[in-house]
């Protein structure tokens, strides 16, 4: 018996020294693993100012994953449906889907006509309104505006042989088409014009070109995605108001708690370069400024 205990003893002993050795690998690796996946190591990627607030209403969308977002959908080259995929596309698209994700959640889209677009908002069908809504008095009275993210000037568009109308005093008296609560809107009327109510951009040029109205004021850079893209010959640009520049902003609920943190990601994204190249994608030139 002591024997075969000697013996079973040095067996033992054999099988650690073989074990050890490849348990002590296994543990080294695991630890080194560890120290890579580490939060607070120097492979971890940093956080994005805009997604690490304690602001409560952050903390909530976050927990929801997604930030509800309503738009047009009609309105190129800002936000409209490419025709070769149906896929809601543009400028404002890709703006409010990069601020998303700086907030850490995914843009989700409701589109709606223009004239609805603020009742869904203050109906909370959505978290932000994200079609080129020209910041002014009144808006900002009702509604949290954001910093600017484009910026451009109105034009007129009216028919190719009008002669009439080539300053804004001559809009006085005339007919425009416009979306009846748009910033447009009240430009015309300013300028002295009876407003023709109309849904949407395109509808507007179609009023100019079948005479139904006299022009249409709009921003000058869909003017020129216009004329870029359809080549269109039967209408023309009257005249150009460059000195009015209009700041567009996105809309907000007064109660919403996400102006902070949204004109933070606009922040980060001007200055990581990502709004210069969503301009230069879409006009040629950084817009937002």
């Amino acid at each position: 018996m002591p024997a075969q205990t000697t013996t079973t003893q040095k067996d033992n002993v054999m099988m650690l020294n073989r074990v050890l050795p490849a348990v002590s690998g296994v543990l080294v690796a695991l630890l080194a693993l560890a120290a890579c996946a580490a939060p607070g190591g120097p492979s971890a990627a940093p956080a994005s100012a805009a997604a690490t607030s304690s602001n409560p209403a952050l903390a909530a969308l976050q927990k929801s994953g997604v930030l509800k977002v309503g738009t047009e959908g009609t309105y190129s080259p800002f936000t409209f449906h490419d025709p070769a995929t149906n896929q809601l596309t543009g400028y404002d698209v890709e703006v409010v889907t990069a601020v998303a994700g700086k907030l850490g959640v995914k843009a989700e889209f409701s589109e709606t006509k223009w004239d609805a677009i603020f009742a869904g908002l203050e109906a909370k069908r959505y978290d932000v309104v994200a079609n080129e809504v020209s910041i002014n008095a009144e808006r900002q009275g009702k509604y949290d505006l954001s910093d600017a993210y484009s910026v451009s000037y109105p034009v007129v568009i009216v028919k190719a042989d009008n002669t009439d109308i080539t300053s804004i005093e001559a809009i006085k008296g005339k007919t425009t088409a416009q979306s009846a609560t748009s910033n447009w809107a009240d430009f015309a009327r300013k300028a002295g014009a009876k407003v023709e109510p109309v849904d949407g951009f395109t509808e507007a040029v179609a009023g100019v070109k079948d005479g139904r109205v006299d022009a249409t004021f709009n921003d000058n850079l869909a003017a020129l995605e216009y004329f870029t893209t359809t080549n269109d010959t039967s209408v023309k640009i009257g005249f150009e108001v460059p000195q009015e520049k209009v700041n567009q902003a996105f809309a907000l609920r007064k109660d919403s708690g996400l102006l902070e943190p949204i004109n933070t990601a606009l922040k980060e994204l001007a200055a990581d370069g990502t709004l210069g190249k969503i301009g230069a994608k879409w006009f040629g030139k950084d817009i937002s400024k």
